[in-house]
């Protein structure tokens, strides 16, 4: 994977680049989200590496398949990929770019777990420390799960913070063990 990070990479700035130049970040975002889940369908990776199947040839059904939703810049970069044979790091060119977009808007996404459902009051309180926290805007996705006992966990970009009684006694019985 860190392989196809690599190569994704510059695609993804020079595509960051012209969208962010052209004020058409949202537009791109669609366009890379869309080609990326299409390149990531089991069928059309079955497709990439056939001999059988010329990588022009695959580029023209993945613009197909796209049809009237990429802008003549989104076919042309697609074209770009299958003449260079770069159709399967689509999804991580996508990523890198949604990544690129986010560092630019200021915005983290925030997968916060709680144990209970918690209130508008208390999500925004909580949305708000995080915010002061991370000097940046925070975009909070919310989902329970009930084998945390209590409390919540956080996890924004690589950075875990488990204030959950589950996380805590976790932590207990390894201090217990050494």
């Amino acid at each position: 994977m860190a392989e196809t990070r690599t190569i994704a990479r510059p695609y993804a700035e020079a595509v960051f680049k012209l969208a962010k130049a052209k004020d058409e970040l949202p537009a791109w975002s669609g366009m890379l989200q869309l080609a990326a889940a299409i390149a990531a369908d089991e069928r059309i990776r079955a497709l990439i590496g056939n001999p059988n199947v010329p990588a022009r040839r695959l580029g023209e059904l993945l613009l197909d398949l796209c049809g009237d939703k990429l802008t003549g810049e989104g076919r042309n970069f697609i074209v770009l990929l299958a003449e260079n044979g770069r159709i399967e790091i689509l999804p991580e060119v996508s990523e890198l770019f949604e990544q690129l977009k986010i560092r630019q808007e200021g915005v983290l996404d925030a997968k916060i777990t709680s144990a209970f459902a918690m209130s508008d009051t208390q999500l925004r309180d909580l949305v708000a420390d995080l915010e002061v926290k991370f000097k940046r805007k925070i975009e909070a996705k919310v989902s329970i799960d009930p084998e945390l006992i209590g409390g919540v966990k956080v996890e924004i970009g690589d950075e875990v913070l488990d204030a959950s009684v589950r996380g805590k006694l976790e932590a207990m019985a390894v201090a217990l063990k050494s």
